[in-house]
């Protein structure tokens, strides 16, 4: 049977407040201040050529929308595990949360800004 091997993003946001203790002191990133983040969920597999899609974006979208709830207009550091919440962290702590409900999940890519992203893929 033939199949396409594909690769999928379901992206979705998220306002949050966040500070970086990890940082140098003086360092802007160490003062309390707030991004509209943006994150790409990725699957990735091989989609059955007669059936010709990977996975339902509903899917990825019912998956995400516990995580996006839990994180939208909150303070990133008073949720247990992102007490340290750089791009890196979130990316990694998002995909733990979701690599049970996706099995394809590939990476996350956590947007900060319009011009800074992190690319996590479980490593």
């Amino acid at each position: 049977m033939r199949s396409m091997h594909v690769r999928l993003a379901k992206s979705f946001t998220f306002e949050a407040a966040h500070f970086l203790p990890t940082f140098p002191e003086g360092h802007k990133c160490r003062r309390m201040h707030g991004h509209s983040f943006k994150v790409d969920v990725v699957v990735e597999g091989d989609a059955p050529e007669a059936q010709g899609y990977l996975i339902d974006y509903g899917q990825i979208k019912a998956a995400i929308d516990p995580i996006e709830k839990l994180l939208d207009h909150y303070v990133l550091n008073e949720i247990e595990g992102l007490e340290n919440p750089t791009s890196e962290v979130i990316a990694r702590w998002i995909f733990d949360r979701l690599r049970a409900e996706l099995p394809l999940l590939a990476e996350i890519i956590v947007h900060e800004t319009c011009t800074s992203r992190c690319h996590y893929s479980g490593g």
